[in-house]
């Protein structure tokens, strides 16, 4: 009989590459994990690693019986569904990860309200980048969490994951007040249905009417950074980038600074306005979903937590079912 901890190394090592990120990601020793692969290998009776170079590659056979982990690991988890639905009452951990904006805006009356109808349960919040959410639901660090995706930067799909919409925000570009161009015009919101739309005539204007400024953009490696590199390139041009931050009221004031302009989210500029700051709607959207891994879509706690964020998601936001 297949061991179900050997295959979830399986699976992780056909996700990650290499047995040293395995190892730092589910906290075993590299040495731990060659280990227990190798009996993994005898229990199958056949080769299921090929080493190139620093890089360990699957066989067709280490392939396959991946395909077979995700299935059995998505049993497992619709079985705990199953277990923790005939418990009585939800308690426990419930570790749930989200991005800044979201943690500021939506998360705490979440937890206000979840903390009202199932007082045993215990939400744990972590910081959490959405390109980092994936590797950690896998890893079971998170049991859910909330990620987005922008036009021009479509999420990929995640094997052993499974998402909700949650809701739609427009996106805007900021630009310190005495610098904005007569030619600037508001823009109306794109369609949630376009994945990577081109930039409308209006919406090119504006940011190639910013070319030449310093532009603000998230760090590397994430979303956001890409989001803003991308529009910019489809409107023609390559921004100059000057400064790197990721939290967005510190972008603002950045921008009322006159240190640059950036494109940012709808939760992003909610708030008191700031005259030191003119914001001009694009036609792009950045879209938040719910993630968790597949099977645990029942799991009541998952559910609830959900519920109470759908009830938090301010009136001012696009929810899946209303329009832009």
């Amino acid at each position: 009989m297949l061991d179900v901890r050997r295959l979830r190394l399986l699976r992780e090592l056909a996700r990650r590459g290499t047995i040293a990120a395995v190892a730092e990601a589910l906290a075993f020793s590299p040495s731990a994990v060659s280990q227990q692969l190798a009996v993994l290998e005898r229990e199958a009776g056949l080769p299921l690693l090929e080493r190139t170079g620093r890089r360990v590659r699957l066989t067709p056979a280490g392939q396959n019986l991946v395909r077979h982990a995700e299935a059995v690991l998505e049993r497992l988890e619709q079985a705990d569904a199953d277990l923790a639905e005939a418990r009585s009452g939800l308690a426990g951990a419930l570790r749930v990860g989200a991005f800044p904006t979201a943690i500021r805006a939506i998360v705490p009356a979440a937890l206000v309200d979840l903390a009202r109808r199932h007082p045993g349960l215990e939400p744990m919040v972590s910081e959490t980048d959405p390109a980092e959410v994936a590797h950690a639901l896998r890893a079971g660090d998170l049991d859910v969490a909330l990620v987005h995706e922008y036009d021009f930067v479509p999420a990929p799909q995640e094997p052993g994951l499974a998402t909700q919409p949650l809701y739609r925000e427009s996106m805007y570009l900021a630009a310190p007040a005495q610098a904005v161009p007569a030619r600037a015009v508001t823009a109306p919101a794109a369609p949630v249905e376009a994945a990577a739309p081109a930039p409308g005539p209006e919406q090119g204007a504006v940011l190639r009417a910013h070319a030449g400024a310093p532009w603000i953009t998230a760090t590397p490696g994430t979303l956001c950074h890409a989001m803003t590199l991308r529009a910019c390139q489809a409107a023609g041009f390559t921004p100059r980038i000057r400064h790197r931050v990721d939290e967005f009221p510190t972008v603002l004031a950045l921008v009322a600074a006159g240190q640059g302009v950036a494109v940012v989210p709808q939760l992003g500029v909610m708030g008191p306005a700031d005259p030191a700051v003119s914001l001009t709607r694009l036609l792009m959207e950045r879209r938040t979903k719910i993630a968790f891994r597949s099977g645990a879509a029942a799991h009541p706690a998952v559910a609830a937590f959900g519920s109470a964020l759908r009830a938090a998601v301010p009136p001012e936001l696009a929810t899946p079912a209303s329009p832009a």
